[in-house]
């Protein structure tokens, strides 16, 4: 892998910097009066995606080839670091993806390098309307740590996050037992009560699911699980900043009572992500209807049936309508996210070089994507040579 500098604009500090990289590494940051128009800063951080540009994680049959489109199609929006993620199914179905994924990090190296580990959504979740989403209730289930192991055997040990609902007898238990082989529990789509939260929080609950969403649209005003989860610092918020999921008012309380620190933004995205506005027939959710603003819904119902906006679309969304500086956006679309997954998306020496180019004009274009040092988004850039030896 031959040595190169990039440079570009930190939207942390506002310098100008270049960033050498060798073997796939960042060797050297230093400051530079040239100013490329682009802002420079790790490769975005995604802890959910179920799919996108047509690629169905959940559909009944996925390949290797499935997971490796995918993933181009997660490098071109700048994101270097994604957790494919299940949903609630039957168990033989959840193994049998799992094992998919794990062939295609085999397969291909830029899944290898993308994918740190699998998210696996439910099914240990709240079968009751509202809260349960669009997981189907026919297979919703209690915890198994038994289930959870075979999870593990067919994934060949890359399932690193789990989505639950504490509600459940012997969750703690289970928290616990995930917490000691060094998987990330995640609280969500859940009615628990303020004490089963805290519960699972003190076994090693460490994040909430898209915080506001998964959840019934009554619930009581105080006793609720959206105060227990936003009350408590040792829970890092995941959210869909998409302008659909989450009211402009309730994602601002949210961000303020979280802090930025303690706050991450998820694509949450479907198959349809990245596809033209019509009506199409999903896995999941059935007939839905795409409109041309991204929103997705369920056919002839004000039913959200999932996410369509990229991290990169969230971002501009979050900056130009919540107040929030370009510079927070990034923190939480990077090194809060990679916080979770083995310290991925820092700018800093010693770090690995996933690394993205963007414009910003309101919103985020991506200009060029380098992955663990190689440039595999965008025109090729010119690199200067040193002179051969005469």
């Amino acid at each position: 892998m031959s040595p190169a500098t990039i440079a570009g604009r930190d939207p942390q500090s506002g310098r100008c910097l270049a960033v050498s990289v060798e073997d796939g590494v960042i060797v050297r940051i230093a400051e530079t009066e040239s100013d490329t128009g682009l802002y420079l800063t790790p490769g975005f951080v995604d802890l959910q995606v179920n799919g996108r540009a047509g690629f169905d994680l959940n559909a009944e049959r996925i390949s290797a080839a499935t997971v490796a489109d995918l993933t181009d199609a997660m490098l071109a929006g700048g994101v270097t670091c994604f957790a494919p993620t299940l949903i609630t199914a039957p168990e033989a179905e959840i193994c049998s993806r799992l094992k998919v994924i794990a062939e295609a990090r085999k397969m291909h190296w830029r899944v290898a390098a993308c994918v740190q580990f699998v998210h696996v959504e439910g099914p240990h979740i709240s079968a009751r309307d509202g809260y349960r989403g669009a997981h189907a209730a026919a297979f919703v289930r209690p915890p198994s740590i038994a289930e959870f192991d075979r999870w593990q055997q067919a994934a060949g040990g890359i399932v690193g996050m789990v989505t639950l609902s504490p509600h459940c007898s012997g969750s703690s238990d289970y928290i616990a037992a995930l917490r000691r082989r060094g998987v990330h529990v995640a609280i969500g789509h859940t009615h628990a009560s303020r004490e089963e939260i805290r519960s699972a929080i003190d076994a090693g609950a460490s994040l909430s699911t898209h915080l506001g969403n998964g959840i019934a649209g009554q619930i009581p005003r105080h006793d609720n699980p959206i105060w227990s989860q936003l009350a408590d610092d040792r829970l890092t918020a995941t959210l869909i900043a998409d302008g659909h999921h989450l009211p402009l008012d309730v994602l601002k309380v949210i961000l303020r009572a979280k802090g930025v620190e303690r706050c991450v933004l998820i694509s949450d995205s479907v198959a349809l992500a990245g596809m033209p506005a019509g009506v199409y027939t999903t896995p999941v959710g059935g007939r839905v209807e795409l409109e041309a603003n991204g929103r997705l819904r369920i056919f002839n119902s004000e039913l959200l049936a999932g996410s369509t906006a990229s991290l990169a679309q969230s971002i501009g969304h979050l900056v130009t309508t919540a107040g929030i500086s370009l510079a927070d956006a990034i923190a939480m679309s990077t090194g809060n996210p990679g916080r979770f997954a083995g310290g991925r998306g820092r700018l800093a020496l010693g770090a690995r070089a996933d690394l993205v180019r963007f414009r910003w004009t309101g919103a985020v274009s991506i200009a060029d994507v380098w992955l663990a040092g190689e440039q595999v988004c965008g025109p090729k850039q010119p690199q200067p040579h040193s002179p051969e030896p005469g």
